[in-house]
């Protein structure tokens, strides 16, 4: 049930390594480290590119290194500042077509602006299909990402996509930690699916936080379905954002007789008031992984970052070679 690693560049040997002048590694400024992790990986350098800006803002590319006929990875997730970062992949992916790159995909390890997958009220945009259009027009030919916010958003895109679920790698780190009486929670009933896989992986329980939402950016806890008395708990979530959920359903928890508190995440994107609200909360430990960098100053004692490089290296080789993606997770 894990997540199986293969490491593809050995197993094929010549074959990639003759190939390996073909596959090509770029970056913007979102999460550089994350970059160089996966080509360090793949036994490549990251390419040679500059992204700057002109004096009134605007973003310039300079890719200094021929990339005619290869294979084509940026590394981009479109985190805070989102516009920025999204605006640096799609004018990196605009220089790198027009340099004659023969396929280009985008990794989008964070795939900004999928929250509004759908209209909720009338006159409501879909940022999420928006962007995927401005994506495929601006010459991706495939997105590589991770724990999309809503499966649906694979089919806004009219190219390939592989999605990759971060639950694997979080269930491999629970598994090592050897917890004990384990009972996984859902903060929400959307988070249902996520929080059963989680428990499959590591043979665990579930129960589910029933929130209610009485007026809009106002939400309640209204009871628990479900046991956690004296139980170890492990809540799993795709995004923590402002943490007002994690945290007010952490506070529940403990009030109903939860013994620890994990939280575990794919995507830490931690806004405003999100660092205090972990540190204060009663969560023993906040378990991420590295899709957003988590600056310097948010790293409090709690957070747990989980690398995505051999996943996402790994996913890399099979695009490149044409194998299937899917088989990491059989």
């Amino acid at each position: 049930m894990g997540v199986h690693l293969t490491v593809l560049h050995k197993r094929f040997g010549g074959k990639f390594m003759s190939s390996r002048n073909r596959l090509r590694i770029f970056t913007g400024n979102a999460n550089p480290e994350l970059a160089e992790e996966i080509a360090r990986y793949l036994g490549v350098s990251v390419g040679s590119a500059k992204v700057t800006r002109f004096c009134d803002g605007e973003i310039q590319v300079k890719i200094n290194e021929s990339v005619r006929g290869a294979d084509v990875f940026i590394v981009q997730p479109t985190c805070t500042p989102v516009n920025d970062n999204l605006m640096e992949l799609l004018i990196m992916i605009d220089a790198l077509r027009r340099a004659s790159a023969k396929r280009i995909t985008a990794v989008v390890p964070y795939y900004g602006y999928a929250r509004q997958d759908r209209k909720t009220r009338a006159r409501d945009p879909i940022t999420a299909r928006m962007v995927a259009n401005i994506l495929t027009a601006s010459g991706a030919r495939r997105v590589l990402c991770m724990d999309l916010h809503a499966g649906q958003i694979q089919g806004f895109f009219d190219i390939p996509v592989d999605h990759l679920p971060g639950v694997p790698i979080l269930a491999e780190y629970i598994l090592q930690s050897r917890l004990e009486n384990i009972v996984v929670v859902s903060p929400d009933l959307g988070g249902v699916t996520r929080a059963r896989e989680l428990a499959e992986r590591i043979g665990a329980t579930i129960a589910i936080i029933d929130k209610r939402r009485p007026e809009p950016n106002v939400a309640e806890v209204a009871g628990l379905i479900g046991g956690i008395n004296g139980k170890t708990v492990v809540m799993v979530d795709d995004i923590i954002d402002t943490a007002g959920t994690i945290t007010m359903g952490a506070a529940a928890l403990k009030l109903w007789g939860a013994k620890e508190i994990y939280v575990c995440c794919t995507h830490a994107v931690l806004s405003g008031p999100a660092t205090k609200r972990l540190a204060d909360a009663p969560i023993k430990e906040v378990i991420i992984t590295n899709t957003i960098p988590v600056p310097k100053e948010k790293m409090i004692d709690k957070i747990k970052v989980l690398t995505v490089a051999p996943l996402l290296g790994e996913a890399i080789i099979r695009i490149h070679e044409d194998l299937s993606v899917s088989k990491l997770f059989d």
